[in-house]
C-alpha cells in the first residue's frame, strides 16, 4: 500500500529522553503536532497502544522481549505522555488516523496491533478503518466491548472533572489517596490491584493542559452511564483477522465478563485470562504476557484482506472461512 502523504510535515529529529526501560523516546512532527514514540528491534512490526492517562512507558517490561523478534513501536497517543496536547479530536477514530500517519512516516505499512484499555478500542478501530494495514489484533483489558466501566471513570467524565483532577494534586489530598491505596491493597480487593496504576495516571497529569486532554479523551468514550461505544456490532469483521483477547481475572476497571462477550462475538478469537491480575496483566505477569503474544503471532497467519473480500464482508455479514486463519481459540487460566 502506498504510504500516506503527510503534506508539508517533516520528520522531527529523534530526541533521546529518559524512561521506558532503556528504550529511548523519539518524536515526529505530524500536522504541526509532536508525536512521541519508542521504537526498538527489527522484523515484522508490532505496535503497542497504551490506555487513557498512560504512556508508552507502561510497556517498559514488554518492549525488550518483543524487540528480540519484531520491530516494536509504542507511541504516546496525542494528549498523553510526551506527545503534544492540543485542543482537538481525541476519539478512537481520530487516534486511528494519527496512528496510521505515524506508521506511514516510519515506513511501516502493516503491523500486529496490541492495545490496552482505550488502546484496545483504538487498535480495533484501526483494524476496522485500515484492514489492509492490520495483520493481527490483540485486545488487552480493552474498552469498547461492553458498557460497564469503573465508577471512577464515569465520575471523571462529569462536569467539573478538571477541577477535581487538579485537587488530587494537592499534598494533603495526595496523602489521603496514598492511604486509601494502601487500605485497598491490605484488603486484597480487585481495585487494590489496580489502585497504584490508577494513582500513577493521576500523577501523570501535572498541569491544566494535561488534565484537559485527559478529560477530552475520556468524554469521547465514557459518560456517566458507562462506555458510549461498542465494537460488538462490527465484531463479525474479525473473521479472517487473527484476534486474541487478554484479560485480568480480577479487573475492576473493565470487568473480565467483557472478555467473554468479545470472545463469543469475534469469530475464531483466542482468549487468555490471567486469573490473579487486574487491569494491567502485562505488568502483573510480563513473562506470561510475552509468552502468549509470541505464541499467538507464531501460530497465526497475518490477515490479507483484498478490497473485494472486505466488500463482501460488509454486504453479506457472513464472512467466508479462510484457509489460513487464526489459531483455534484457547482460554487459559
Amino acid at each position: 500500500m502506498a504510504r500516506a502523504q503527510l503534506g508539508s510535515d517533516r520528520p522531527e529529529p529523534d530526541r533521546p529522553r529518559t524512561g521506558g526501560g532503556g528504550v529511548r523516546l523519539r518524536s515526529r512532527l505530524l500536522h504541526g503536532h509532536r508525536h512521541a514514540y519508542r521504537m526498538a528491534g527489527k522484523g515484522p512490526a508490532v505496535v503497542l497502544i497504551h490506555g487513557i492517562g498512560d504512556s508508552s512507558a507502561t510497556w517498559a517490561e514488554i518492549v525488550p522481549g518483543l524487540a528480540r523478534r519484531y520491530r516494536v513501536v509504542a507511541p504516546d497517543l496525542l494528549g498523553h505522555g510526551a506527545s503534544d496536547k492540543p485542543r482537538g479530536d481525541y476519539s478512537p477514530g481520530a487516534y486511528a488516523n494519527g496512528l496510521r500517519d505515524l506508521l506511514s512516516a516510519l515506513g511501516i505499512d502493516r503491523a500486529t496491533l496490541v492495545g490496552h484499555s482505550l488502546g484496545g478500542a483504538v487498535a480495533a478501530q484501526f483494524a476496522y478503518q485500515f484492514p489492509e494495514r492490520t495483520e493481527r489484533l490483540v485486545l488487552v483489558g480493552s474498552g469498547g466491548i461492553g458498557r460497564h466501566v469503573t465508577p471512577l471513570l464515569r465520575a471523571a467524565s462529569l462536569p467539573g472533572a478538571g477541577l477535581l483532577l487538579a485537587a488530587l494534586q494537592l499534598p494533603t489530598v495526595r496523602w489521603q489517596l496514598g492511604l486509601t491505596v494502601r487500605v485497598l491493597q491490605s484488603l486484597h480487593s480487585g481495585l487494590g490491584l489496580d489502585a497504584p496504576e490508577l494513582l500513577r495516571a493521576v500523577d501523570a497529569l501535572p498541569d491544566a493542559t494535561s488534565r484537559s486532554a485527559f478529560v477530552r479523551t475520556l468524554r469521547a468514550v465514557v459518560d456517566w452511564r458507562g462506555q458510549v461505544g461498542t465494537l460488538l456490532d462490527r465484531s463479525y469483521l474479525t473473521q479472517g483477522m487473527p484476534t486474541m483477547l487478554i484479560w485480568g481475572g480480577r479487573d475492576m476497571v473493565v470487568p473480565a465478563t467483557h472478555a467473554g462477550l468479545g470472545h463469543v462475538a469475534m469469530p475464531g478469537s483466542r482468549l487468555e485470562i490471567f486469573p490473579e491480575a487486574g487491569h494491567f496483566p502485562f505488568r502483573a505477569d510480563p513473562e506470561r504476557f510475552l509468552a502468549v503474544v509470541h505464541d499467538f503471532i507464531r501460530g497465526s497467519q497475518p490477515a490479507q484482506f483484498s478490497a473485494e473480500e472486505w466488500r463482501q464482508l460488509l454486504r453479506n455479514r457472513r464472512p467466508q472461512a479462510r484457509t489460513a486463519g487464526p489459531a483455534a481459540p484457547r482460554a487459559a487460566g
